[in-house]
């Protein structure tokens, strides 16, 4: 049974002005051309936007401008479905802001869900991450086999997850979609993950330095079929009716070493060097992911853009750009550099809240 795309339904989509909303808000305006579209940011990235004609809050509804630390009870009337993207969004920043991290992506994450249920929200769809899995060798893990995080980022997902499990019921819904690791270009463009790093440096300087020895294993996904993904959840009720699921999203073939990223890159972007350091430091974060639940769960929302689709689309996105600086690590598309940024012009407070005397 197919859900009913035109029946008229309010989605609230947190954190919609960071990397993934975009294509997000994108692909459900695409498939709920009726429902009510409401997106919910603090506005840290707002400006980010990189090449783009159609600023992406303008497919929505309505924009509402809050911390997800303090929700106004008001957004949440007669809301249907929330999809929860707001996070502190990497380890960098995690590691730098570790207690405002599990604030904000655990203590926020879990009030907002209580108060969701007691407002009648049916659908709780949390971006989770397969990052939760830390450091696993053998076999690729499934989402039965134990958790080992090992950064603040991935210790808040698992317990906000945990958190949201028992919160679950017949008439509140809760998916947990552990996703790969991101990828791919976008309207808020991040470089701060590890394929769209590669690009970046084979585009500015025709050469990508690995950081590690390049052994690490992940994941990887492009943002639309994250969008996908998240699109079947909204509907996975009628599919798949249980009250609480934690599902890994992402596909057998896209678990890729560090190092076979980068060399798929420099085969497709010719004159590329690879460069390998041997003696890093040990990267303790690598595992390997078994997808095969979402594959019987899901089967017509499977990732559809291979790793080729993500480097031409990021190569051509960044040229597009005129995108010439070999620097950008110390650029505004590094995540915590544009905190950084905002807190030495007194914007932003060490909460990662806005300063309301500026």
């Amino acid at each position: 049974m197919q859900p009913d795309r035109n029946f008229t339904m309010k989605i609230l989509i947190t954190g919609n002005m960071g990397y993934v909303g975009p294509s997000v808000v994108k692909q459900m305006r695409e498939s709920y051309p009726g429902a009510v579209l409401v997106g919910l940011d603090i506005g840290l990235f707002a400006n980010c936007t990189t090449n783009i004609d159609l600023l992406p809050e303008c497919r929505l509804d309505q924009q509402l401008f809050a911390d997800v630390r303090h929700i106004p009870a008001a957004c949440l009337d007669g809301v249907d479905v929330i999809v929860h993207l707001a996070a502190i969004s990497n380890d960098p920043i995690g590691n730098l802001f570790e207690e405002v991290t599990y604030e904000v992506n655990y203590r926020a994450s879990v009030e907002l869900a209580r108060r969701a249920k007691a407002s009648g929200v049916k659908s709780f769809i949390y971006a989770s991450s397969c990052s939760m899995y830390g450091a696993s060798a053998g076999e690729a893990r499934k989402e039965t086999d134990a958790l080992d995080p090992l950064t603040a980022y991935a210790r808040s997902k698992v317990l906000t997850e945990e958190a949201l499990r028992p919160l679950a019921s017949d008439r509140f819904h809760v998916t947990s979609l552990r996703f790969s690791t991101a990828c791919g270009m976008s309207d808020r463009l991040r470089l701060d993950l590890v394929l769209n790093d590669f690009v970046a440096c084979a585009v500015t300087s025709g050469r990508i330095t690995i950081l590690s020895d390049g052994t690490p294993w992940r994941p990887l996904i492009d943002v639309r079929d994250m969008a996908r993904a998240i699109d079947w959840a909204i509907s996975r009720h009628s599919l798949c009716d249980v009250a609480f699921l934690a599902v890994n999203i992402g596909s057998q073939e896209r678990n890729y070493q560090v190092r076979g990223l980068a060399e798929a890159v420099a085969k497709i972007i010719p004159g590329v060097e690879v460069e390998i350091n041997p003696n890093a430091p040990e990267d303790k974060r690598s595992y390997c992911v078994d997808f095969s639940l979402f594959k019987s769960l899901a089967p017509a929302y499977q990732p559809v853009n291979s790793l080729e689709d993500s480097i031409v689309g990021l190569k051509d996105g960044l040229c597009q750009l005129g995108f010439n600086n070999a620097d950008f690590r110390s650029s505004h598309f590094m995540r915590l550099i544009h905190l950084k940024h905002l807190m030495s012009k007194n914007y932003l407070t060490r909460e990662l809240s806005w300063d309301k005397g500026r």
